[in-house]
């Protein structure tokens, strides 16, 4: 019934995101209702991660939350959608039976459908992900990701998403561009570029890389100001993507290589199809080729295995390497996966001391890098006003939203969601920086 109310729960990846607001967008062409709260809800959707296991458990936990509203029987429908449901479908039916549809990744185009008729909908599908419905754009209506494929063919040794979303299936460029230009003229004026890895995009459909293309076709959209690009495998980084970064105004110089190690015993355990000196090559090129390029990067500490010396020359690299920005993550054993299996299996203890040097070491170069842009007008991005205060939150174009810092920006005047400002970095607090307006400055 098109007029119940939905409360809807996104969790996991930007990836992610980008599946929950199709799912919105399909639900609101239906007549449904949203809420944002689940005591007023008559459905519930959570759709889930189980990327690693503290994902699965956020999973988990709030399908519980949410089944225990309809044993209290407030709620009528509870739906499990996406990664966890893909995976783990039976055990969810017999863990958790007041789940009364699951719903895997391969079909969320079927959300209103299985709504109607209450049936599971867990379809195997080379089809590329959905684009062809009206977005409900969650993330302020400024920025909006973009999805341009869906699955991975790299087959990391510890990464479970090729059992869950498939081998890699760009989306068609004319849809891409379709999508692009409707979510600016909606008001959108930075767009992220997604995938599990977008530097192969176009392979399987037209035989060759077809990001540079992609992204001149997007820069040539009106309303759009910065395109920023995540999820660049480093050997996949040619000089064809170089050249489009360097040469499109709109193109962000800031690039995700999340390279997860440098031991090359490490890297070969992991699977994956690099080494130390092909990450270096390809750090020092883009460097030279783009001399303001902000590269961020994770890395994955306590692999199995991973000896105190592997790990002292993770430490090293990332001081010389000296990333603008750093995520670290734990090891996560994910059942189905190869290095589950392997020997040499790390304690939790020893994996969260690793993590918590690498990540003292990075704060420590962050530190010295945000003093140093003491003094510099940048661009900035407008995210929103601080409560009870003459200041405003920023984005420059070396912070992606929630994974890197702000630039808080002290001024009188009123500003608007989504507005560039130039601002003069005045000082930084560890991560983020503090500026006022340039023009405020002179006057």
């Amino acid at each position: 019934m098109a007029s119940e109310k939905i409360f809807f729960v996104s969790l996991g990846c930007d990836k992610n995101l980008v599946d929950s607001e199709m799912m919105l967008g399909l639900l609101s062409e239906k007549g449904y209702e949203f809420t944002d709260d689940e005591t007023q809800a008559d459905i519930v959707v959570v759709n889930t991660c189980c990327f690693i296991n503290d994902a699965m458990q956020e999973s988990i936990d709030t399908l519980l939350d949410m089944a225990g509203l309809k044993k209290s029987g407030s709620l009528k429908t509870l739906v499990a959608a996406g990664c966890l449901a893909q995976r783990y479908k039976e055990e969810i039916q017999k863990e958790i039976p007041e789940v009364d549809v699951i719903i895997g990744t391969t079909a969320i185009d079927e959300i209103a459908q299985a709504l109607s008729d209450l049936n599971n909908h867990y379809k195997e599908t080379d089809a590329a992900p959905l684009t062809d419905t009206k977005r409900i754009v969650t993330t302020g209506g400024h920025y909006a990701y973009l999805k341009i494929a869906e699955g991975c063919d790299k087959h990391c040794t510890y990464c479970i998403i090729p059992k869950i979303r498939g081998k890699y299936r760009s989306v068609p460029m004319d849809s891409l561009v379709k999508e692009a230009r409707i979510l600016a003229q909606g008001g959108v004026r930075e767009l992220i570029l997604v995938a599990q890895e977008t530097t192969v995009y176009g392979m399987d459909l037209y035989g060759k890389k077809m990001l540079p293309d992609l992204l001149r076709e997007l820069c040539r959209i009106d309303g759009l100001v910065w395109i920023r690009i995540l999820y660049c495998y480093p050997e996949e980084v040619d000089d064809e993507l170089i050249k489009v970064i360097k040469e499109e105004p709109k193109i962000c110089h800031y690039l995700d290589l999340p390279i997860q190690h440098c031991s090359d015993d490490v890297l070969k355990r992991m699977g994956r199809r690099t080494d130390k000196a092909g990450l270096i090559s390809a750090i020092t090129k883009l460097r030279k080729e783009i001399p303001d390029i902000c590269i961020r990067t994770t890395l994955i500490t306590g692999f199995p295995g991973e000896s105190e010396d592997e790990h002292e020359q993770l430490m090293n690299f990332v001081d010389e390497m000296k990333f603008d920005r750093l995520g670290v993550f734990t090891y996560s054993q994910e059942e189905d996966t190869p290095a589950a299996v392997m020997p040499d299996q790390i304690s939790e203890e020893v994996k969260q001391r690793r993590r918590e040097e690498l990540m003292q070491l990075q704060q420590e170069i962050a530190f010295e890098a945000a003093l140093s842009m003491e003094g510099k007008v940048v661009d900035a991005m407008i995210e929103g006003k601080i409560a009870d205060e003459d200041a405003y939150i920023a984005r420059t174009y070396k912070d992606a939203p929630d994974v890197d810092g702000f630039l808080f920006i002290n001024t009188y005047r009123e500003l608007m969601t989504g507005d560039f400002v130039k601002v003069k970095i005045t000082g930084a607090n560890e991560y983020d920086l503090i500026g006022e307006l340039e023009d405020e400055l002179t006057q």
